[in-house]
């Protein structure tokens, strides 16, 4: 049991990884189960949106003094109310406008964020820095991520009928716009608290994977749930464990570990796995082909 013991009480010896590994879990845990809702909405394109358009605010926010998750909010906020405007008023489709929109802002916040002249380099917020959050990083991600799950618990039966029927679910009373925006804002909230442990570009896949992995493995979204939190919390746990021993970046070994999973899954679901399926089989030659005559 030595391996064992190197393997994981010696990284969990440091607070920094104490920390990490708290956060990775936080940010795994709301991450899948915002998943689940995109993914069943059709909604993957629009956390690759947000994320990157949130980088404008971040640095006016710096520039300003102020918080960089409040510039980071509010710009996830204008990247959603503005597809919406766009979509609503124009003939363009809304995987078009979302483009437009994310590039738009991503590339705006790039051309600002070059121009930043400061010693503190903002480079974190693009990649993350799991190993680097501070014990007040950690109590803001909790705090976020706990009012995220929250909510989502007390709507998850309203946000799943409009995710998976947005018509029906407004003929029923339910209010539409307002599930609408405010899966953008959980959205929006998801990637703020995502900033500092993974960054802006490797938070898409922590809001697709663990869905899209639930969804292969399971029709019942219960258990998609289940699934995508599980396969998230377990890849943030190896990730952050074999970050450490490797000397490699945090954030990119959860991706890689959760883009593995997805592979297996691809590959070996029980119903839908590749190698799972039976071979189509050619009638024999003069045999029945299962129709009467």
């Amino acid at each position: 049991m030595r391996w064992l013991y190197d393997l994981v009480a010696v990284p969990m010896s440091y607070g920094f990884m104490q920390r990490a590994l708290v956060v990775a879990i936080l940010v795994g845990a709301v991450c899948a189960v915002l998943s689940c809702y995109l993914v069943l909405k059709g909604w993957s394109l629009m956390g690759d949106a947000v994320s990157h358009a949130v980088l404008p605010g971040i640095v006016l926010a710096f520039l300003l003094g102020l918080p960089l998750a409040v510039g980071a909010f509010a710009a996830g906020l204008v990247c959603a109310g503005l597809t919406g405007y766009l979509k609503a008023n124009s003939r363009v489709k809304e995987d078009t406008v979302m483009g437009i929109v994310f590039s738009g802002m991503f590339a705006l916040g790039l051309v600002m964020f070059t121009k930043v002249d400061t010693d503190q380099h903002l480079n974190h917020i693009l990649y993350g820095d799991m190993l680097g959050v501070s014990a007040r990083d950690l109590v803001e991600t909790a705090i976020v991520a706990g009012g995220i799950l929250a909510t989502v618990l007390a709507k998850r039966r309203d946000l799943l009928l409009y995710c998976f029927d947005p018509q029906h679910a407004r003929a029923i009373g339910l209010p539409v716009a307002l599930l609408h925006y405010g899966l953008l804002t959980l959205l929006a909230l998801a990637i703020v608290a995502s900033l500092k442990a993974v960054g802006i570009i490797l938070v898409v896949a922590m809001l697709v994977a663990p869905g899209a992995i639930a969804y292969l493995l399971t029709d019942r979204f219960e258990r998609m749930l289940g699934i995508a939190v599980a396969v998230a919390v377990t890849s943030c746990v190896v990730g952050t464990l074999v970050s450490f021993h490797i000397d490699g970046a945090t954030g990119p070994c959860i991706v890689l570990i959760q883009a593995a999973i997805f592979i297996a899954a691809f590959l070996l679901a029980p119903r839908e796995g590749v190698l799972r399926r039976r071979p189509w089989k050619r009638p024999a030659a003069g045999g029945s082909t299962g129709k009467t005559p």
